[in-house]
């Protein structure tokens, strides 16, 4: 079924206008009339680049996860910064394969750059199979796959439904 393409374009077009409206120093009619223009534009490239069929986001489950997401990105900021000034933590680089249940495309792409953000580990790529993410890490002993497994899970709660395979 899905949600009409109506009112995802209102949807796109509201947060475009809303993020213009962060970006102005003042209210004038001149930059309020210019940026209801770009949004209108942002809006047709977004519906023409990602289409409605394709998954989609819920913003406001999405929305709710941003304290966590702040949360964590501190915590890598944190450690990455202990790890590089401490010369007595250890460092135990190397890949792990990450099995992902998001299949290829937009949720998965979302997710592993959303994912970069925990502590010491970053996408790399996807394994021999598309089941697969591999992320380069600090620490080979961290639970990585057991933090991704538990984002994974938070990150679907924000995807349309019917759209998440996992």
């Amino acid at each position: 079924m899905g949600v009409p393409r109506v009112s995802v374009a209102w949807q796109r077009g509201v947060a475009y206008f809303g993020f213009w409206l962060l970006l102005l120093p003042s209210f004038s009619l001149a930059d309020l009339t210019f940026g209801l223009l770009l949004a209108g534009a942002a809006t047709w490239v977004s519906m023409r680049l990602l289409p409605v069929e394709a998954e989609s986001l819920r913003v406001s489950k999405l929305l709710q996860l941003v304290p966590h997401f702040i949360y964590e990105s501190l915590l890598a900021g944190v450690d990455v910064a202990r790890r590089a000034l401490d010369p007595k933590l250890p460092l135990n680089p190397g890949l792990v394969n990450c099995p992902v249940g998001f299949p290829p495309g937009f949720a998965r792409n979302t997710f592993a750059t959303i994912m970069s953000l925990l502590p010491g580990s970053v996408s790399v790529g996807e394994g021999a199979d598309d089941k697969v993410l591999v992320y380069h890490c600090l620490d080979l002993t961290q639970p990585l796959v057991e933090q991704l497994y538990a984002e994974e899970r938070l990150f679907a709660k924000a995807l349309v439904v019917g759209k998440a395979h996992v």
